[in-house]
């Protein structure tokens, strides 16, 4: 079982002819997503990796043709908002936005234009999602996870492939992994997945990982004090990081005192979750 994502998954990519849109194409096919469609405009009627995939103008005419319900986009920052709301109107229920760069204020007009429209939004600047043995949508690699009963939702990419990889090592399984992207103004926040976990019959524990930044994970752990009844164990990064530095992701930064470290684990810890200070330290609380 999974969330967001599964075998019946159907699949367009945005972007599909560019380096990035067609080589994580090929990875996702390979791991046995279901991609039906890509587009690219003014490359319709074209089709890519040796014919398997045909390439359209427009998301509408792709939905229209092939009956797909999620897109992932792998598109510049400036196209990419506009990217995210042609998936929208052409009614795309799931969009996994990877696109990184994006500014702020472009982001706070999407968010507001997918509120009323009702599609969902996964990032931008999100490595994706994946469901083992199921579906991959994205560009976490498929081969460092296995099939489980474990919910993993982050803020970073690199840390959580350290540790679905360290998990698998340990012969633990996931049943899906979401990276919620680790911009200021994103389309799915930790609680908008932890609530999907709660319900999830095979999702039987959550491991959150957050960074510095934002106030994010202060709003989780007040979810997860109130809603959320598996157990959850938690990683923040950034603990050593010097005040009003950024650390990577356009969120991970601190700003007027506030999306200091210590206070998320605080927060967090003060909800019943068990924060590790080092990521390897998560798999002594899974055992």
């Amino acid at each position: 079982m999974s969330i967001l994502i599964n075998k019946d998954t159907r699949l367009i990519v945005q972007g599909i002819t560019g380096r990035e849109g067609i080589f994580h194409t090929s990875r996702m096919m390979d791991y046995g997503t279901q991609v039906v469609a890509g587009v690219t405009p003014g490359k319709g009627g074209e089709w890519v990796l040796e014919g398997k995939v045909p390439v359209f103008d427009t998301v509408h005419r792709a939905v229209e043709i092939t009956g797909a319900n999620t897109s992932v986009i792998f598109v510049p920052a400036r196209f990419a908002t506009d990217a995210v709301m042609e998936a929208t109107d052409a009614g795309i229920a799931l969009i996994v936005c990877i696109t990184e760069g994006i500014p702020i204020r472009d982001m706070m007009k999407v968010r507001q234009y997918l509120d009323q429209q009702g599609s969902r939004l996964v990032g931008p600047n999100s490595p994706g999602l994946l469901s083992p043995g199921e579906c991959k949508v994205g560009i976490i690699p498929g081969h460092i996870t296995q099939p489980g009963n474990i919910g993993v939702v982050s803020r970073s990419g690199t840390l959580t492939y350290e540790v679905l990889y360290a998990l698998k090592l340990q012969a633990m399984g996931i049943s899906t992994c979401v990276g919620i992207g680790g911009d200021p103004i994103n389309g799915t926040s930790f609680i908008d997945v932890l609530g999907m976990f709660e319900v999830d019959a095979h999702t039987d524990k959550i491991v959150l990982i957050g960074e510095i930044g934002g106030t994010d994970e202060e709003r989780a752990a007040e979810y997860i004090s109130d809603h959320i009844t598996k157990p959850v164990v938690a990683f923040i990064a950034g603990r050593t990081a010097p005040p009003g530095k950024r650390m990577g992701h356009a969120g991970a930064i601190v700003e007027g005192g506030a999306g200091l470290a210590a206070d998320k684990i605080a927060a967090l810890e003060y909800a019943g979750v068990a924060v590790v200070e080092y990521p390897e330290k998560i798999l002594d609380f899974l055992k």
